[in-house]
């Protein structure tokens, strides 16, 4: 593969230093993006308006057999001879839709942390009321008099419970499993704005924000909540990105008089791959977009580090699906192999490790154990030993794998226990593969954090196209053009080659 140099992300750099591991990714030529108007909704929101109208439509189906489960045959009759015409599509679409509204107006599609359990289930009963009453509307336009009173009563329970089960499966499987984690906010400035910022959204009493410090080369307020919070200059603030778990940067700076320093400032975002908010106004983007945010009292330009849209709930889907039907499907190898490994070689089966995940977050990532059980403190006698070029460890006959862990890592059958991190949502199906501690600690540039702004995958471009045999360079390079080229297409492509890649054993080791 034919490597340049890596390109200069931002314009205050004009000749970035030299790095051991530089040369391989070049992105497409910086474009100005117009901002999105208005604001892409939250990819949770768009998941619970699908899932409203679809509730809307399944409920009011099964209602009607349900009324008319006397007479079942005759039910479906009713239901068989209604023709699909454009005024019935119409009359349908219009009842899904304003179902959802409905919905919307009752805070039902709101992402952030779930109501206590009583307040949740009166806005589900409320919202599933009025929108059960509009089954009456429907009654007016039904030639066959089958849409009546007694249909719009058991559509009322039937919404209640399909909606209120809908909310935790969609969180499943929109985000990680688990407890909403707070995101980590850092704010760039101290002025009056700046400490209002922090004051209204970023206050100990907000369980959804978790703030990590100012950022300013100038302190411009003389309160205890900035002093005691300052983390450094503008011109730490790629160093502080690299080294810390941060979700957002917000730029509260004023625009006239630190134009250059906001610019600064989402470079240093773009570069490293977090997402930023600068007050509403135009700068350059070369890698991310930018969409308008009305966020309460301050109204914000919202940079992306990757474009979220109704894609990404259909991943999501997909890797939850395809997860749960591998472990069931290969749950007797999965058993095989564990105990195969528990036979062969002391130590426990299932080996897990510390790795990088979503914006730099830690998660414990599982493997069929293929080393020895001390492999861990082997390691730093080998790692004079080491063949890879970069910060990664790689040698061709490591003596720390047993007999079966060579066949088992040639397979890629070592991997299997990765569909349960898929399915807790710490990974997905395809994605950059999460890096051990150890190599990201040995990383010396910015840009190259850019590749923890996706969830870590099972295959990538990486591994279909030469594995263990591709260089670091060429790895990252590989890694850096599927964040910015990320389609469902490129997914399934993606899995399906990877099946063949496997098969080789091209480059495992």
């Amino acid at each position: 593969m034919t490597t340049v140099g890596i390109p200069d992300l931002g314009a205050r750099k004009a000749n970035p230093p030299s790095s051991r591991w530089q040369g391989a990714y070049s992105p497409p030529p910086p474009a100005f993006r117009a901002p999105e108007l208005p604001a892409a909704k939250t990819i949770y929101a768009e998941a619970c308006r699908v899932a409203d109208m679809a509730i809307a439509l399944s409920a009011l189906f099964v209602a009607f057999l349900w009324a008319n489960a006397a007479s079942l045959h005759g039910a479906m009759q009713k239901f068989l001879v209604l023709r699909l015409t454009p005024r019935n599509l119409i009359i349908v679409v219009a009842f899904a839709f304003l179902w959802q509204e409905i919905c919307y107006l009752f805070g039902l599609d709101n992402p952030g942390p779930s109501a206590p359990w009583r307040r949740q289930m009166i806005r589900i009963a409320g919202a599933c009321a009025i929108g059960s009453a509009l089954v009456l509307v429907l009654a007016l336009f039904s030639s066959t008099g089958s849409t009546d009173l007694y249909v719009a009563l058991k559509t009322l329970p039937l919404a209640i419970a399909m909606t209120a089960i809908s909310r935790p499966v969609i969180r499943l499987l929109v985000g990680p499993a688990g407890p909403r984690l707070p995101r980590r906010v850092v704010i760039v400035g101290s002025g009056p704005r700046a400490l209002e910022l922090y004051r209204q959204t970023c206050a100990p009493s907000n369980s959804e924000c978790e703030f990590v410090g100012f950022v300013d080369s100038r302190t411009h307020s003389t309160s205890d909540d900035v002093t005691s919070r300052m983390l450094g200059t503008l011109e730490q603030l790629e160093d502080l990105l690299m080294h810390h778990v941060v979700d957002e940067v917000v730029i509260a700076l004023p625009i006239k008089s630190h134009y250059s320093e906001i610019q600064r400032a989402l470079e240093d975002c773009e570069r490293v791959g977090v997402d930023a908010k600068y007050l509403a106004d135009a700068f350059r983007c070369s890698l991310t977009s930018a969409h308008y945010e009305d966020s309460g009292s301050f109204p914000a330009m919202s940079v992306k580090a990757v474009r979220e849209d109704v894609r990404r709930i259909v991943k999501r889907l997909l890797d939850f699906s395809a997860a749960f039907a591998a472990l069931l499907f290969l749950a007797p190898l999965l058993l095989a192999i564990g105990l195969a490994v528990k036979l062969t070689s002391p130590g426990p089966a299932i080996f897990a490790q510390q790795r990088y995940g979503l914006r730099k977050r830690c998660f414990k990532m599982y493997k069929f154990r293929t080393m020895v059980s001390n492999a861990a403190e082997l390691q730093a006698s080998l790692e004079g030993h080491n063949e890879a070029r970069g910060p990664v460890f790689k040698i061709k006959h490591d003596p720390r794998v047993t007999r079966l862990g060579a066949f088992l890592r040639r397979t890629s059958l070592d991997e299997l226990p990765q569909f349960f991190n898929v399915l807790k949502g710490d990974m997905s199906l395809v994605g950059p593969r999460p890096l051990p501690v150890r190599d990201v600690h040995l990383f010396r540039d910015a840009w190259l954090m850019r590749r923890f702004s996706v969830l870590p995958g099972l295959t990538c471009l990486w591994q279909i196209s030469g594995r263990s045999s591709l260089g670091f360079d060429d790895w990252i390079a590989l890694d850096l053009r599927y964040i910015d080229q990320w389609s469902l297409r490129l997914d399934l492509a993606i899995l399906v080659k990877t099946v063949p890649a496997v098969l080789r054993g091209t480059g495992a080791a």
